[in-house]
């Protein structure tokens, strides 16, 4: 999307996380939802990273089901030892798929491929807007190419010493902050979803019905199974967003009252598919999006090849943290990857100019605060954190937290940077605001990009 010409700095590239995010058409979202004073001064860039979407997408051959169970590895009836088979044989099955490319997936390579984006595109400099994971992404290219950064924008960071084993098991502890948000909404409105009267009461009917789906898990009219370790990764995934906290709470008491019958059945499946839509997909494989994502996060960094030590932090984490522990720490099929990565992680240094901004949730559950921490202390000097006293994942334009965004739209337009690192409190969304929010083009939008946004 092009910038007015009379107000144009440049262009910003997009990315919305993942890995394995498609952004190609992100101008097309964000464009309804940035403020004017933007889209101004900036060509909106998307692109499909390589290997993902339109960039040549690849595959591990696996079904969607399959794609569904493994990104992320969710624990298999049978226990560990069937995980471990499990994704034992898809990371067979993606070297079988796709070994010739394997070795080339990498966030390195990603972000050289933007700066071949760049270069195609006459810029002697490049903006960068990346959610999730794409702030990874986006630290790596101002570590590989910091002459050519202009205003870089991280919202909701991964700590780059987290990569990426301990990205996964910081869902664990991060979760347990970010749970009572839901649970006193779910309180509050015990009238309408009787899942307790307070908290504590609604943290133990979650456990509870965790207990309940270990030993009799509901088996669905697709013939899918609804299990103990798919509830909680649906439970988790609610967890992005407040406005999501009503369909979450409903989910809940659809499978609380299930009752083998075809209407129950038929309800309890409508709903886990709204909650875990697939991707609306073109000419790219089914299993596109956890194909490509394996590929990365097993060609970024060398895995662990023990099977006992996964299997020990699993239970650990899972004592440790009874909410989400398991969610995050299960064995991935990296433990089981053909090729080793072809080179080290690039370093994220300080080393260059001060020209990165980040924002954070407080209570984000799938890049924790901690990890902005991490990210905010390797980039040094270069970067600035915003921290917002809020709950979810993602920040600018996807929340109506006005000191947040005014920053980072301040940041873009005029190139202000704070003086120190900033926090911002919680905040609702102005009059105006509001009104532009129940626009039903905006409301779609915002919509979309919280369904790209991921980890």
């Amino acid at each position: 999307r092009a910038a007015d010409p009379a107000r144009r700095r440049g262009v910003l590239l997009l990315n919305p996380g993942g890995p394995g995010g498609t952004g190609l058409d992100l101008p097309r979202l964000l464009s309804v939802l940035m403020p004017r004073s933007v889209l101004d001064r900036y060509d909106l860039i998307g692109f499909d990273p390589r290997f993902i979407g339109a960039s040549t997408p690849v595959s591990c051959g696996l079904s969607g089901q399959e794609a569904d169970q493994v990104f992320v590895p969710l624990e298999q009836p049978g226990g560990f030892p069937a995980t471990t088979a499990f994704v034992r044989n898809v990371a067979d099955a993606c070297a079988s798929s796709a070994g010739d490319v394997l070795p080339f997936a990498t966030t390195a390579n990603t972000a050289r491929d933007m700066d071949q984006i760049r270069q195609a595109l006459g810029e002697s400099k490049i903006s960068y807007l990346g959610y999730s994971y794409g702030t990874y992404l986006g630290a790596v290219y101002a570590s590989l190419f910091p002459d050519q950064t202009d205003r870089i924008l991280l919202d909701s960071s991964v700590d780059p010493d987290w990569v990426w084993r301990q990205q996964f098991r910081a869902w664990g502890s991060a979760g347990e902050i970010r749970f009572p948000d839901f649970a006193k909404f779910a309180a509050a409105n015990n009238g309408t979803y009787h899942l307790g009267k307070s908290p504590t009461a609604v943290r133990n009917f979650y456990l509870r019905l965790l207990g309940r789906l270990t030993a009799h898990p509901i088996h669905l009219p697709d013939d899918s199974l609804l299990n103990a370790a798919l509830v909680r990764e649906v439970t988790f995934s609610e967890l992005y967003n407040d406005s999501s906290f009503p369909d979450l709470a409903d989910f809940w008491r659809l499978v609380n009252g299930w009752k083998d019958d075809a209407a129950a059945g038929k309800a309890l499946l409508e709903s886990l598919q709204a909650l875990k839509p697939r991707p609306a997909l073109a000419d790219e494989p089914i299993d596109n999006f956890a194909a490509s994502g394996l590929a990365i996060l097993c060609g970024d960094v060398a895995w662990s090849r023990s099977v006992v030590d996964y299997q020990r932090g699993f239970a650990s984490d899972s004592r440790r943290y009874p909410l989400f522990g398991a969610l995050g720490s299960n064995i991935w099929p990296c433990a089981f990857w053909q090729n080793q990565p072809a080179e080290p992680p690039v370093p994220i240094t300080p080393l260059g100019p001060a020209n990165v901004l980040i924002l954070q949730n407080r209570r984000d559950p799938a890049t924790p605060y901690l990890g902005a921490l991490g990210m905010r202390d390797a980039l040094g000097a270069r970067a600035r954190l915003v921290s917002v006293d809020q709950g979810g994942h993602t920040v600018y334009l996807l929340t109506p937290n006005t000191c947040a965004n005014e920053i980072a739209t301040a940041y873009l337009v005029d190139g202000t940077l704070p003086d120190g690192d900033v926090s911002c409190p919680v905040s609702s969304s102005t009059a105006a605001e509001q009104a532009r929010a129940e626009d039903p083009i905006r409301q779609r939008a915002l919509e979309e990009l919280k369904r790209r946004v991921r980890w």
